[in-house]
């Protein structure tokens, strides 16, 4: 899938996420979410889930009340672009646990790591669910570690503790021990 965008899109047409792997200004990005979200909301459910836009294909499928809408070349296979879709889908399942639009609005930045995880300019990068998981369980480690504002880095076995400290009236200093 040498895609060009990824989109969710609630059934209210409101973007939940976007994910775009070519350079486009924001005005034709605003006009590719529009014209997009506007042919796929008025489509019924059983009508098929690939349409041509422009020189390119859109691939969308439904999952409860968000819409997975990818964008790629014409001449890119859709059962393809389909497959990496329902397995960004698997991948957040197993992550937040039965996956709902709720968990992506709150924590949309974790729906952005496993998508950047799986896909890197618009193809496929990880095909393996663990790995994938496992990577994303060690970013939480990290995460998970740090306490109080210190963090601590091991790197070639030398330990670096790095704390912020915040002056009145100042923004943070990064203090390196």
């Amino acid at each position: 899938m040498p895609g060009s965008y990824l989109i969710l899109l609630s059934r209210q047409g409101k973007v939940r996420l976007a994910k775009w792997f070519t350079t486009l200004s924001p005005k034709e990005k605003a006009k590719i979410i529009k014209d997009v979200s506007q042919l796929v909301l008025a489509r019924r459910t059983r009508m098929c889930n690939f349409l041509e836009y422009k020189d390119s294909k859109i691939v969308y499928r439904r999952y409860a009340s968000l819409f997975f809408i990818a964008g790629c070349a014409s001449t890119d296979n859709e059962l393809i672009t389909l497959e990496i879709v329902h397995r960004y889908v698997e991948q957040m399942d197993k992550y937040y646990g039965n996956v709902c639009e709720l968990d992506i609005i709150f924590n949309f930045q974790k729906a952005y790591f496993i998508l950047d995880e799986l896909l890197l300019a618009g193809e496929m990068q990880e095909s393996s669910k663990k790995n994938v998981l496992r990577v994303i369980s060690a970013q939480d480690s990290i995460e998970d570690t740090e306490v109080s504002g210190a963090w601590l880095f091991r790197f070639y076995g030398v330990e670096l503790c790095c704390y912020t400290f915040t002056a009145p009236g100042r923004y943070p200093y990064p203090l390196i021990h």
